[in-house]
């Protein structure tokens, strides 16, 4: 393919998004430097770039590559920056997947509506993502590679390149001469890319000369086909889904076929901003949560959710620090107060509620529950006990004890914004009525 033909490729698949802005991850490797060589070559496009080279730190060259980087882009005229990052590995991560999640986490506050985040990934590297998704027995999502558009930060993400073939490249780089940084880290076959890129591939396309381009081609094929599957597992899941509290309706998962509940789960996650679920961890949903019995309160945590199952609905919780609940006094003239499990609570003028006035001469006190409180309900007979007035409203149970209890002058008063005293409450004089809100 010659210097055209890839300019043309790049240009088509840019021109397709609204950007006044190109940002060029370069890390001075033959790929990003042809990519950029490319761009910079085009008038159009060379008002908008910009370089930049992520410094992990993690080579002791890694300081003369960003000088080097720095050098090519002046030579081209074209912005450069350097942004540096910690790649050192949390518990758990690989340092390979520390680099790439520091590295895409800095590019990704770079990337405004108006900006593209251009990536030199090119059909060999999309071969190599498509076998470790299938050695890792991945399923559609992952056979589909990596998509040459994406949503990345509040722009985009373009991989121009990735229907080029890496021979292609070389020769771009070759006939002009270009002066690139080798990672002497690509050539060691600890990770499983570099095992693959150095030993795997080169003797498979001895017998199949063309695997990167017929991969290349099953991976459109599998995105499409995820993509239609998508579609459909979305209307499956908005008949299952509660929008009032982001839960499932257990009732109407069952009546669907067993195969189907997988695809509305991970609907599921998607909807909610989460990561996608490992097959292990929805099977272990579907199994412990969902079939557990009706009189059992089931949780499974787990990549950073806790699962859990409470009469008809199926919830899906953020894991956090349980916050020290503590007593606390309500200022006087305070609207509205901040707790330490991060809810605001707020008093607000309404034409029924707790009577200002009784509100207004009574310390106001908030407490949260220690067991065996009552409530005597405006309109019903007797005192009722907080546990089964929970129950009746649908609460469930790890809720409750976060719900604050309003006390005047030592008078249980409120339940958060639940329930009101029969002694303090009115619909005839000015009163209050008191908002529960989460800080987000």
């Amino acid at each position: 393919m010659n210097a055209m033909s890839l300019l043309s490729s790049i240009a088509r698949q840019i021109s397709g998004h609204s950007v006044s802005r190109l940002i060029v991850a370069y890390s001075g490797g033959v790929d990003s430097h042809v990519l950029l060589h490319l761009c910079a070559s085009d008038a159009q496009l060379k008002d908008k770039l910009t370089a930049v080279y992520v410094h992990h730190g993690l080579q002791p060259q890694a300081e003369a590559w960003a000088e080097h980087c720095q050098h090519s882009a002046q030579a081209l005229s074209v912005n450069f920056k350097v942004l540096r990052v910690n790649a050192m590995p949390q518990p758990g991560e690989s340092p390979e997947e520390a680099a790439r999640n520091a590295r895409y986490s800095a590019l990704k506050d770079l990337i405004a509506p108006d900006c593209a985040l251009l990536v030199a990934q090119h059909r060999e590297d999309q071969l190599e993502t498509v076998l470790l998704q299938l050695f890792r027995g991945g399923g559609l999502r992952g056979l589909s590679g990596m998509p040459e558009s994406m949503v990345f930060g509040l722009g985009v993400m373009l991989r121009p390149l990735l229907n080029i073939a890496k021979q292609d490249i070389m020769d771009y780089a070759r006939t002009h001469q270009l002066q690139w940084i080798e990672d002497p880290s690509n050539a060691h076959s600890d990770y499983d890319r570099n095992f693959l890129r150095n030993a795997i591939v080169p003797l498979l396309k001895q017998r199949w000369p063309a695997l990167d381009k017929t991969v290349s081609r099953s991976a459109v094929h599998c995105a499409s086909a995820e993509t239609m599957l998508g579609h459909i597992a979305q209307t499956w899941f908005l008949t299952v889904f509660n929008v009032d509290d982001n839960t499932l309706s257990l009732q109407r998962l069952l009546a669907f076929e067993t195969a189907q509940h997988a695809h509305i789960i991970r609907a599921w996650f998607q909807h909610l901003g989460l990561k996608m679920p490992a097959q292990g961890f929805v099977t272990r949903i579907l199994v412990e949560v969902v079939g557990a019995r009706q009189d059992s309160e089931p949780l499974l945590t787990g990549q950073g959710v806790s699962i859990r199952r409470y009469r008809d609905k199926l919830y899906c919780l953020k894991q956090m620090q349980p916050a020290v609940l503590v007593d606390m006094r309500w200022p006087k003239g305070a609207v509205s107060v901040l707790m330490a499990n991060k809810q605001w609570l707020s008093c607000m003028p309404a034409t029924q509620g707790i009577a200002e006035e009784k509100w207004l001469n009574a310390t106001v006190v908030i407490k949260f529950r220690g067991g065996g409180e009552k409530i005597a309900l405006p309109k019903r007979e007797g005192r009722h006990a907080l546990k089964n007035l929970f129950q009746e409203a649908g609460i469930p149970p790890w809720q409750r004890a976060a719900i604050p209890l309003v006390y005047l002058d030592d008078k249980l008063a409120a339940v958060g914004d639940k329930w009101i005293n029969a002694e303090f409450y009115t619909e005839n004089e000015a009163a209050l009525r008191l908002v529960l809100q989460r800080q987000d």
